[in-house]
């Protein structure tokens, strides 16, 4: 494969799986690096986003069923930041009692995590944004962390179509284009604007730390 222009900018030397939270409150790797957070429902192509955007087939396990990712994994990254993957919401099949459990978790993560920089949140271009999107989108602004809103498997449209899709996803949300990236796992579109987005993340000093 081609290089793509500034591929350099951010190459993914080394990922190293640290391992999995399973419930609130419980075990987490400890660690000072920045955290950039990935969520986003069940069935809208998170695995193989991650897979693509760190190049490694297996990083994140590409499974038929949606759902099946029962904890919040954590992944060093160039020994730079940790990429944290997060449990998929809002699929229909999981248990409410299931859900019940993910949702807490996610949240304390959220909210107790001091190196968190920011959030990717994955939403299906070909779809109108849930109530479930919604209410993290709510969530993430209330809690006033960074997001940025990638919008997954582009390649199922026609570019016209994306383009329209983009627009009625930033309007319906408020976004500004700029937070909206569009992203193929299957063609590597959007693959280095996310990984600018996420750096520009990882870089930035958070208001609460000493200058």
């Amino acid at each position: 494969m081609a290089k793509e222009p500034g591929d350099d900018e951010m190459v993914i030397r080394n990922v190293e799986f640290l391992g999995g939270m399973a419930e609130r409150h419980g075990w987490r790797p400890e660690s000072s690096l920045p955290e950039v957070a990935f969520a986003g429902r069940s069935n809208v192509g998170k695995s193989s986003l991650l897979n693509s955007l760190v190049r490694r087939k297996s990083f994140a396990r590409v499974s038929k069923t949606p759902g099946r990712t029962r904890e919040i994994n954590f992944f060093r990254i160039n020994n730079d930041f940790v990429l944290v993957d997060l449990p998929g919401y809002g699929y229909a099949r999981v248990s409410k009692d299931k859900k019940s459990e993910w949702r807490p978790m996610i949240e304390s993560y959220l909210r107790r995590t001091t190196q968190l920089r920011g959030i990717v949140l994955l939403l299906d271009i070909r779809r109108e944004p849930s109530d479930d999107d919604r209410a993290m989108l709510d969530f993430l602004a209330e809690m006033e962390i960074p997001t940025i809103v990638a919008l997954t498997k582009r390649d199922k449209l026609s570019k016209v179509a994306a383009a329209g899709q983009v627009a009625l996803i930033s309007r319906a949300l408020s976004l500004a284009t700029e937070q909206v990236i569009p992203f193929s796992s299957q063609t590597g579109e959007g693959r280095l604007e996310l990984l600018e987005a996420i750096t520009e993340l990882v870089q930035a000093v958070p208001e609460a730390d000493p200058q």
